[in-house]
């Protein structure tokens, strides 16, 4: 059986280490064969900002967040909307938008497919494949919830970047992980490090 194909857009909100650990997970994923990398402006501003990752060549994020040589990423630029994931004819599994901001996601929800990263968010809920968005921004306003509500009716799964506390993490590495690691299990590949609630006595 072939590989996974998975979609990894990173937009310009607060929360990069997320994306950077979803991509170290995926690395090493045996059952993904290909991740395509979509970068918007904002994003790159927020891996220099809060990873200080800053690259030359655009190309380059993918290896330099991974930490080594990435064979299975295809850095996609988002100026370029013929790029293979914008289209429904190209097969992919599902796509994540980690971290999504509120001015991506309201676009997506409005249809606005102006850059490689919204088209493919679009494709995406036009083909019916699992569209995953992780916001972090708080608090929200009335048309953040609207577009939210919008989007869930059209197939995609609203992912809060909201980590859970009941696995007694101790750091913010142990946080960051375990959102992943259950991110993981959303696109179907379930994880063997993933804590799982076993239920209280009582």
């Amino acid at each position: 059986m072939a590989g996974k194909t998975i979609v990894v857009g990173i937009s310009g909100a607060s929360g990069a280490v997320y994306a950077q650990r979803l991509l170290q997970l995926l690395a090493v994923e045996e059952r993904v064969a290909r991740v395509h990398v979509v970068v918007s402006s904002g994003g790159q501003r927020v891996l220099r900002e809060e990873l200080g990752i800053s690259c030359r060549e655009a190309e380059q994020i993918p290896a330099v967040l991974v930490g080594r040589a990435a064979d299975k990423f295809e850095y996609l630029h988002n100026a370029n909307i013929g790029a293979s994931i914008a289209s429904g004819s190209y097969p992919t599994d599902a796509m994540v938008v980690i971290p999504c901001s509120m001015g991506t996601l309201g676009a997506i929800a409005g249809g606005i497919s102006d850059n490689l990263m919204r088209r493919a968010a679009d494709v995406h809920l036009k083909e019916g494949r699992p569209l995953l968005l992780c916001w972090r921004d708080t608090p929200l306003n009335q048309i953040h919830l609207e577009n939210m509500l919008r989007l869930a009716r059209a197939g995609a799964t609203i992912y809060p970047i909201n980590p859970g506390y009941y696995h007694g993490a101790e750091t913010l590495t142990e946080l960051v992980n375990q959102f992943c690691l259950r991110l993981l299990e959303k696109l179907g590949l379930p994880q063997d490090k993933q804590y799982q609630w076993k239920g209280t006595k009582g």
